[in-house]
């Protein structure tokens, strides 16, 4: 099986790129982001704030997070709860960088991780994919860009989609969640050292697709 692992900040574009560089290549995606943001949303709906102080264990026990493939796109399910709409709002995200600091967190979502890497071809994004849920993948990829345009485009995706944020607050977000992943003492964000970084500050959508789609073709001869 191949497997490409592509990591990166909040905001770089890693679901949308790699989802279309995943449908281009036949293989399936996985937005591991996703994940943690559903864990992060069920924490949040019993009443856990971002200390996520507690028996997180006791949750988890309690907690069933699923991914479903849907006419080719995933669906992600909290307790039997289609949630894809719902992980997408900047409280989802902060939670979700507090929920993947916590090693039981971790614990709960890595082996449903590899197991798809085991069975499929697959294009897997997230923060710490070719350091730590895959450190053998096939290609490895640091997707990123300056916090600046990431927040726009973030901005711009929350506006299209009725939930327009202010940019300075969007920003702040940017700045608040690359600093917390960056320096959390489980699997901080990082690159990998075999990876290849792709900076697409300057790139379209379609530029970002391509960048990506030209680093694995060369990576995989």
């Amino acid at each position: 099986m191949i497997s490409v692992a592509i990591d990166g900040p909040a905001g770089a574009g890693k679901s949308t790129v790699s989802r279309q560089v995943a449908k281009r290549l036949g293989y399936i995606y996985v937005d591991t982001g996703a994940l943690y943001r559903a864990v992060g949303i069920k924490f949040s709906s019993l009443g856990f704030d971002t200390e996520v102080k507690g028996d997180i264990e006791a949750v988890l026990k309690n907690t069933t997070v699923d991914i479903r493939f849907q006419d080719g796109e995933q669906h992600v399910f909290l307790d039997g709860e289609d949630v894809n709409d719902r992980i997408r709002t900047p409280e989802a995200s902060m939670m979700a960088s507090a929920v993947s600091a916590k090693p039981p967190v971790r614990a709960f979502l890595l082996e449903m991780q590899r197991k798809l890497a085991r069975e499929h071809n697959v294009l897997m994004d997230g923060r710490d994919i070719g350091t730590v849920v895959l450190p053998q993948a096939t290609v490895k990829i640091f997707l990123t860009a300056s916090p600046e345009t990431r927040a726009k485009r973030r901005a711009k995706e929350l506006e299209e989609k009725g939930t327009p944020v202010p940019f300075d607050e969007v920003l702040a977000d940017i700045i608040k969640r690359d600093h917390n992943d960056m320096n959390r003492p489980i699997a901080p964000l990082k690159q990998a050292e075999d990876a290849v970084l792709a900076d697409t500050s300057s790139c379209t959508f379609e530029e970002s697709v391509e960048l990506v789609l030209s680093i694995i073709r060369e990576r995989l001869g």
